[in-house]
């Protein structure tokens, strides 16, 4: 899979020290999958990083080839849902 990442996205991983790596791997194996809220065109890919003391890991991309990553961040209130 093919991922592209926002000047945004690029900046936020690097602020919270999320490995490019880990939002691959939950983009492209979902542990659960959500529309975003307020843009059709978005999706939500959310994942279980054991890395991290199975914390969650929520990445909003695009629905459209190639996927664009438009953010990732620890998702507190999933945490324990998954």
């Amino acid at each position: 899979m093919s991922l592209s990442y926002t000047e945004h996205a690029i900046a936020r991983l690097a602020k919270r020290q999320l490995k490019a790596e880990w939002v691959e791997r939950i983009v492209a194996r979902p542990d659960r999958t959500e529309p975003d809220p307020s843009n059709i065109k978005l999706q939500h890919c959310i994942g279980v990083l054991p890395e991290l003391e199975n914390r969650v890991l929520r990445v909003i991309v695009s629905k459209d080839e190639p996927r664009r990553v438009i953010t990732a961040y620890l998702d507190r209130k999933m945490k324990d849902k998954l």
